[in-house]
């Protein structure tokens, strides 16, 4: 049940960050602000499934 809960928190933050993905090319002027938005979205993501994931190690 642990494992089911797991993938379905990382499934949703997965979404989460292509939302953002999403928004900051419909929204975002300048390239290179763009591109520094969406390296801060994927290393929270990334550091949200870390922490969803490492307990289970």
């Amino acid at each position: 049940m642990g494992l089911i809960s797991v993938l379905i928190g990382v499934l949703v933050i997965v979404v989460v960050g292509a939302i953002c993905f999403w928004a900051i090319d419909k929204f975002a002027a300048d390239r290179r602000l763009s591109q520094l938005l969406k390296l801060l979205v994927v290393l929270i993501c990334l550091g949200a499934i870390l922490q969803r994931v490492l307990p289970l190690i």
